[in-house]
């Protein structure tokens, strides 16, 4: 059967509505035996569709289960156990997803999704890794992009509570797309799974992110908007999920910028608002009994020091001798071991990520994730070229 999803998938594309085909033929092979005569007699297809679905045959797939093989990826179609129930209510399911990691982690009975801007604060990082932490930890599977900012942190924030996290791509499996974030979704892959509808290393443009958003909303029972601009992608994501009829929450931010616009609007338009894990897991508990937060984890939001006044603040100095005297090390954050090997080796001087990945002997996916870990938890700031410092 996987063949003639495959097969509809190659000819169709990305995002095609095949709710619709599926249920006047029956299925995707039902619909390949029907032939062309019963494809244009249908009014559901363009004459152009009908040109593209003879071009090929589900024979033909054999390249794509090579390449799927080779690299352990897997093919998930709607006749499969694994394929998120949620997707099977969209009229524009995808016919098929190729999947890098734990299959399993599709099949959870609930999924929240987070978006948010990828030139995110660090207040709303920390508020997207703890709210995901909450959420794992209360028995979700987290959905985001892949992408840096709201979803880097959303992601680490599942990863770090020991749950499953999925990211759905823009782009093929393989693609080499975005190479700083590839030890993320190198750790992603391990404990989740990489989603695509996109054929394996089809390139990402515009055009493949819309597509792929209402993925990311349709799979899930809710989705959660951390820092959207007014034409923030994030306000696609969330118009998509409530077409689709699921529950839309906003983090309401500062009414003086243009950052939280798109998200102060969502609120002001009905959306539900996230001062709290529970708000996120109220609406679902008749649904989803069993999604329950932990009592340590319904905690309200403290808000951080100002960004500027720590980024400006002078190294303290000798006043005998002008030299800048050993930094002052918290000890007051519980951190994971690997964090705490990589909070050492920082001294009065920024150290590139490079640098850092050498002085803790760590790997560079370890790295990447006791970052963000210290950076959440304002102990270090990021500065340009790349650089990381004591803050």
């Amino acid at each position: 059967m996987t063949e003639y999803w495959i097969w509809l998938s190659r000819t169709l594309g990305a995002g095609a509505g095949i709710g619709d085909l599926i249920a006047y033929f029956g299925s995707a092979r039902d619909m390949y035996e029907a032939g062309s005569n019963e494809w244009r007699l249908s009014g559901l297809l363009t004459k152009k569709q009908v040109e593209n679905l003879k071009k090929f045959s589900p024979s033909q797939s054999a390249d794509i289960y090579k390449i799927c093989e080779k690299n352990r990826w897997h093919i998930v179609t709607p006749s499969s156990s694994f394929y998120p129930t949620l997707l099977l209510e969209l009229p524009d399911m995808p016919a098929a997803l190729f999947v890098e990691g734990d299959c399993n982690a599709l099949k959870s009975r609930v999924n929240i999704a987070f978006v948010g801007t990828r030139k995110a604060s660090l207040y709303s990082k920390k508020i997207a890794y703890s709210l995901s932490y909450s959420i794992s930890r209360a028995g979700a599977v987290i959905v985001s992009g892949g992408a840096l900012g709201i979803d880097s942190a959303s992601h680490e924030g599942a990863l770090r509570a020991g749950g499953k996290t999925v990211a759905v791509l823009g782009c093929g499996l393989g693609t080499d797309y975005l190479q700083e974030n590839a030890a993320l979704r190198n750790e992603i892959a391990k404990s989740g799974a990489l989603v695509s509808e996109f054929l394996p290393f089809a390139p990402a443009s515009k055009y493949t992110f819309p597509i792929r958003n209402r993925i990311i909303s349709g799979m899930s029972a809710g989705t959660v908007v951390i820092e959207a601009g007014e034409r923030s992608g994030s306000l696609i994501t969330a118009n998509l999920a409530l077409s689709q009829g699921r529950e839309v929450f906003a983090v309401p931010g500062d009414l003086t910028s243009s950052a939280y616009t798109g998200t102060n609007n969502l609120i002001r338009d009905g959306c539900i608002p996230v001062f709290e894990a529970k708000d996120i897991v109220r609406p679902f508990k008749f649904v989803y009994p069993e999604f329950k937060l932990q009592d340590e984890d319904a905690l309200l939001f403290e808000p951080l020091t100002d960004e500027s006044e720590k980024s400006e603040k002078a190294p303290v100095r000798d006043e005998k001798t002008n030299e800048a005297q050993p930094v002052v090390k918290r000890t007051d954050v519980a951190l994971s071991q690997n964090a705490k090997k990589v909070y050492d080796v920082f001294g009065q001087t920024p150290l590139h990520i490079d640098e850092i990945t050498e002085k803790s002997a760590l790997s560079s996916a370890q790295v990447l994730a006791a970052l963000t870990e210290l950076e959440l938890n304002g102990l270090i700031a990021l500065e340009n070229g790349r650089k990381y410092k004591i803050i």
